[in-house]
């Protein structure tokens, strides 16, 4: 895992001084790669790529990037790992070529050479986001893997196309202007995250999973800015199609004999994702998808595995003596960090630094904190992340199955259940259901957010309807202008779950969960695999019948079919928890004060984003104990936090450019 970066001169520019960026573009990047940077530019062809190298694999020299392919002709910065890197190594040694290393970065290099850009793009197992340069063609290639659990930002000035990592690598370009683009600040503010489809500077492109995008100096100037290069990106692999195809070509066989194939595919998932040259270890909060990785993880060690939780010590909130109820039962070498409340809450301030787009999950928390950990003792950690997404964890898909049924009732009677629901979530009602004697995730599961979305669900006039608000914002009642709707390009899929699995892997999953993973990760130095999303395992996934993934009330029952041939089932059936953290309290007690001052500046602000009015309310709604608010504050307590560091960024920003251009004036 690395960090990447590069710049490409239009013809016209005035000279080849601004490739100089490229080592304040990858400075940047060092928290993404502690261990050596690297830097190749040809001035003559108007082309610079700069690398943070986090070392995993041949943890020699021989390893570096940016790296040349052997005959000359390539030349590539690269992000990730190619986990089939020595099966595609015996076919291409047979094939008559030589190595020099042992790094993943050869052995694609060599592929592309043999076989092509894209035929080798669909040969490759792995997670990345590269950035090529053909020699002979002058040509730059920038490809992304399938899920999009890599990122890969593009933007422009008049004088040159730059791409990286990371926003605060493309904002350390000379003449890069960050405008905020308002729409994806309105989209932030209702889901908590900016969606992959966009950015919150405007004309930046985040290049979308599954695609290249190859262009020349002479493309670049016929544009001049990334936005309009969209024309030149094409995909190689297509969600949208594996969905089609596996509805088209479904799995055939008993339940025990898919539960034996996935057990197969996600074996040989992990067992690849455990190579490394470095200490490696995984995430393990006691769920069932990363019980699941750990279980598959420890059959193929001849050693404890390393795993990892965060002991989160609130009432409703802890998942550690889960997670140490399953390393006990694997034999791993389990680790907990005993976190206080106050030592979470101290990391707030970090969070816009470390995710330089806005981002209010507040699961992004817990993950950073885990991480921290984890990078103490290995480099390199598995975890179960998209298990919900492949085979259906989350509570909008048992919901869409139940609620489906419910469209059969006739209209007055499904408006009276949720009217009934509504009820419940008036503060009057809900005092009282909190007064009764109900367990901290009783309590939780009755907020009357969940209440009143229930309600809302409940109310649905038909299907289209109801997937409209399984997939909707979560708030943005907040806002002074509503965000626009999502497109996310679904194909025509055969039942609402499907439907909904689709969003979530075009549209959580990227935007949310992956984002939230890659920032935390490496802004610790650590190396995040997710087998689970192999996309072998998401191209079965989508074979699957709906009854393989919600079954009984539950959803990912094959996931459970096969933790069970590894862990008892009383480690299995528990209510699914996730990276909860008790902001709504935190907000009411120690983070009030840090709060009430970003709301004032949400206030002063007078951009006609947010409803300063409706934010008041909200917030007096909330400190006053009338209704827990605490979902529709903190994405508005998060943009305001990132557009302050946002603004002290630019500034400083500003003091550094002025002493490169004078250095580039000498």
């Amino acid at each position: 895992m690395c960090g990447v970066a590069g710049i490409l001169l239009a013809p016209d520019a005035a000279d080849a001084k601004p490739l100089r960026a490229i080592g304040q573009m990858t400075t940047a990047l060092r928290h993404r790669g502690p261990d050596g940077d690297g830097f190749w530019m040809d001035r003559e062809a108007g082309i610079a790529f700069g690398h943070r190298r986090l070392a995993i694999v041949d943890l020699s020299e021989a390893g570096r990037q940016p790296m040349h392919s052997a005959s000359g002709r390539y030349v590539v910065t690269f992000n990730g790992e190619i986990y089939n890197f020595r099966d595609l190594r015996r076919e291409l040694e047979a094939a008559g070529n030589f190595f020099r290393g042992t790094s993943d970065t050869e052995i694609m290099l060599c592929a592309i050479e043999a076989w092509g850009l894209d035929a080798a793009l669909t040969r490759f197992a792995g997670m990345f986001a590269l950035g090529l340069w053909d020699l002979q063609t002058r040509t730059l290639h920038l490809a992304r893997d399938r899920m999009g659990k890599k990122p890969l930002y593009v933007a422009s000035t008049r004088e040159a196309l730059i791409f990286a990592s990371e926003l605060k690598a493309i904002s350390q370009f000379p003449g890069f202007a960050a405008a905020l683009d308002v729409g994806a600040a309105a989209a932030m503010l209702s889901r908590g995250w900016v969606p992959d489809s966009n950015c919150i500077w405007q004309g930046v492109l985040k290049l979308p999973p599954g695609s290249i995008m190859s262009v020349t100096a002479a493309d670049f100037a016929a544009a001049r800015s990334a936005g309009s290069l969209a024309h030149h990106i094409r995909y190689w692999w297509s969600l949208a199609e594996v969905a089609r195809q596996g509805q088209r070509e479904p799995a055939a066989g008993s339940d025990e004999d898919l539960t034996t194939e996935l057990d197969s595919l996600l074996r040989r998932a992990v067992g690849e994702r455990m190579v490394a040259d470095v200490p490696l270890g995984a995430f393990l909060s006691g769920g069932i998808d990363s019980s699941t990785v750990v279980a598959l993880m420890q059959a193929q060690s001849t050693k404890p595995v390393r795993t990892f939780t965060i002991a989160f010590g609130e009432p409703g909130f802890d998942e550690a003596p889960h997670a140490a109820a399953v390393a006990r039962h694997l034999g791993t070498d389990h680790t907990e960090l005993h976190l206080s409340a106050a030592a979470a809450r101290d990391v707030i301030p970090e969070l816009p630094r470390v995710w330089d787009e806005p981002f209010a999950d507040e699961s992004q928390i817990p993950t950073l904190l885990v991480s921290r950990l984890a990078r103490q003792h290995v480099t390199v950690a598995l975890s179960g992340d998209g298990g919900d997404e492949c085979f259906a964890g989350y509570s909008r898909h048992f919901l869409a199955t139940r609620l489906r049924r419910q469209q059969v009732l006739p209209s007055p009677v499904r408006r009276m259940l949720a009217a009934g629901a509504g009820l419940l979530a008036r503060p009057a009602l809900h005092d009282l259901v909190g007064s009764l004697p109900l367990s901290a995730r009783v309590r939780h599961m009755l907020r009357s957010d969940r209440l009143n979305r229930l309600a809302g669900l409940l109310d649905a006039a038909d299907e289209d309807d109801l997937l409209q608000r399984l997939t909707g914002p979560l708030t943005g009642n907040l806002l002074a202008r509503q965000p626009m709707p999502s497109n996310s390009g679904s194909p025509q899929l055969d039942d609402l779950l499907s439907r909904l699995l689709f969003d979530d892997m075009t549209g959580y999953l990227p935007g949310d969960i992956l984002v939230k993973l890659d920032r935390a990760s490496m802004a610790n130095g650590l190396e995040v695999r997710c087998p689970i999303l192999d996309h072998r395992v998401v191209e079965f996934s989508w074979r699957l019948p709906a009854n393989a993934k919600v079954r009984n009330g539950k959803g990912k029952w094959i996931l459970r079919q096969l933790l069970g041939q590894y862990v008892p089932q009383r480690l299995i059936d528990r209510p699914k928890q996730g990276f909860d953290v008790p902001i709504g309290a935190w907000l009411k007690g120690p983070l009030r004060a840090w709060a009430s001052d970003l709301i004032a500046g949400a206030r002063l602000a007078g951009d006609g984003i947010l409803d300063s009015a409706r934010i008041d309310a909200c917030w007096r709604d909330h400190i006053d104990g009338r209704q827990d608010r605490a979902r529709d504050l903190w994405p508005v307590l998060m943009f305001q936090a990132w557009r302050n560091e946002a603004g002290q960024l630019a500034a400083s920003r500003e003091t550094t450019l002025s002493r490169e251009y004078a250095l580039m004036g000498d």
